[in-house]
């Protein structure tokens, strides 16, 4: 038994928008089915993506606090010249630049049109391959353990573990990495990103949430009501649902 990150939940007052941002700030297609908006890699909505890790725009009545994100997108480029232009491109878009206490470093910090983070690196042979995202990134306390948490949680592989991160990946060495950061930074306000993680198909969710608990996630009321997927916090207290397999 073990869980797939399948999409980058973020919730927007505008999820429409948003979404159509993303899309066209990585260069996929935004699907709108229903309430949400899911963006992906094929024109055809495929679902879950074999390879990359969507997005998922939700639409929340609330706008954004002024608190940074603890998770947020890491953007690949291919050289000095992709960088700079995609910063010019994503600000065209309704990316404006942010602030998070970044000082001076080689990637450029920026936030979507409704204020969540997220960075366009710098050329790193890591990420040459993983495709639009290089990294889902979430802020902790104690990579350690998120460690520990998550590696047993997804049946990605552990590719790094220090004081100061903790590095996952599909096993098919595919698609962005799993990046966890220490941070002084706890949980303050709910999240506004989020990973949502899918069974199997031949899995029981039931079970699988059965085994988070046992890994010391808990049980998170958002006011979800009757719902298919579970929602839970991690031991950090980042938000997570696990979806029902269909």
């Amino acid at each position: 038994m073990a869980l797939r990150p399948v999409q980058v939940n973020i919730k927007a007052v505008d999820a429409a928008a948003v979404g159509r941002f993303w899309a066209r700030a990585l260069g996929w297609t935004a699907h709108s089915p229903g309430a949400t908006t899911y963006v992906g890699p094929a024109e055809d909505l495929v679902w879950p993506d074999p390879v990359a890790v969507g997005i998922d725009v939700v639409p929340v009545p609330e706008p954004k606090s002024p608190t940074k994100n603890r998770t947020h997108l890491d953007l690949a480029t291919e050289s000095p010249a992709h960088q700079a232009e995609l910063v010019t491109r994503l600000k065209a878009l309704g990316a404006t630049p942010a602030d998070v206490g970044q000082g001076e470093v080689p990637w450029t910090v920026l936030a979507d049109p409704e204020g969540n983070e997220f960075c366009v690196l710098e050329p790193r042979e890591v990420y040459r391959d993983t495709g639009p995202i290089a990294a889902v990134v979430v802020d902790c306390v104690d990579p350690r353990a998120m460690a520990r948490f998550w590696g047993e949680a997804l049946d990605w592989t552990l590719h790094e573990v220090t004081d100061d991160q903790a590095v996952l990946r599909s096993a098919r060495g595919v698609g962005p990495y799993l990046e966890f950061l220490r941070s002084s930074d706890g949980r303050t306000v709910p999240d506004r990103v989020h990973l949502d993680l899918l069974p199997y198909p031949a899995d029981d969710k039931a079970a699988e949430v059965a085994r988070l608990r046992a890994l010391g996630a808990t049980d998170l009321d958002l006011g979800q009501g009757d719902v298919p997927w579970t929602c839970l916090s991690d031991p950090e207290d980042h938000e997570l649902c696990v979806l029902a397999p269909h």
